[in-house]
């Protein structure tokens, strides 16, 4: 009598999840609508940038565009992690999907590591996009050798985890979408004084210790590093890109985060049942007048 083979279930619902998250980057990335979401905001950004090219900026050697668009594409990175994570998890436990997840075996891991997938996935498409554009449209970036392609890429891949694991952690502690503005304020207000868009010495010292203590900082300043003339770390805190503090500081963040967000979301997934999805969907259907 043959045994039957066994089936590992963290690799089958890891599986699960995987498939999960391509299908998903699929309809993402044909469907006009979720295109036209993700691209619209970006072009609208990427022309600013090319009007703001005719300013300076003291002791730069490129234009306030060039040195503004490493930060554009920071910012839609934290945007995407941060807020895309956070608002599926959110809507995900109003319309019943997490609860329906939970109720197979392995299907939450599944569910979240799909969706994680599929957002690093678009955001990496979307961020590719984004700087062949600036590629085009900005003479003053460098991008031409594989020492900036491989400080790109590591930045981007370390950074991206960072702000998912972020994102996780946040839709975790919201448990609905009509309290998603309390993850907008303090996102807007991280981006105001990370500096990904001016020389974090502009700042006054106090704020720019602060800045230093969270991920986006660094995420820009790696992505300057990347992007821009050697010459322009000279207006950077320190004069220098400081690649190691960059790569240790968002690797921190990362490992923070990835080892916060499974048991956060493992606790939000026990606590989900169909009182709580009915009470919240009421809650929302209140608050909206629907």
């Amino acid at each position: 009598m043959s045994a039957e083979p066994r089936v590992n279930p963290i690799l089958n619902a890891y599986g699960a999840g995987l498939r999960r998250g391509l299908v998903s980057t699929r309809i993402q990335l044909t469907t006009p609508g979720d295109v036209l979401g993700t691209v619209v905001p970006i072009a609208l950004f990427v022309v600013v940038l090319v009007f703001l090219r005719r300013l300076d900026f003291d002791g730069a050697v490129v234009d306030v565009g060039v040195m503004s668009f490493p930060g554009l594409i920071a910012m839609s990175v934290l945007f995407s992690a941060v807020l895309g994570i956070a608002g599926v998890l959110a809507m995900d436990r109003t319309n019943g999907a997490l609860l329906r997840a939970k109720s197979v075996p392995g299907g939450t891991t599944g569910y979240l590591v799909g969706e994680i997938v599929a957002n690093a996935l678009v955001t990496i498409a979307s961020v590719i996009v984004l700087l062949a554009a600036g590629l085009l449209l900005f003479d003053g970036l460098v991008f031409g050798t594989p020492g900036r392609w491989l400080v790109f890429a590591l930045v981007l891949l370390i950074g991206l985890v960072a702000t998912l694991a972020i994102g996780a952690v946040v839709g975790a502690v919201i448990n609905s979408p009509k309290n998603m503005g309390l993850v907008m304020l303090p996102v807007m207000g991280l981006i105001s004084v990370s500096g990904i868009f001016y020389p974090l010495v502009a700042l006054p010292v106090w704020l720019q210790w602060i800045a230093q203590v969270f991920p986006l900082y660094w995420f820009g300043l790696g992505m300057r590093a990347s992007l821009l003339p050697d010459a322009m770390a000279a207006v950077e805190v320190g004069g220098s890109w400081r690649l190691g503090w960059v790569f240790a500081m968002l690797l921190v963040w990362a490992v923070a985060g990835m080892a916060a967000a499974p048991r956060l979301l493992s606790r939000m997934a026990r606590r989900e049942s169909g009182s709580a999805v009915a009470a919240r969907r009421q809650s929302i259907q209140q608050a909206w007048g629907v």
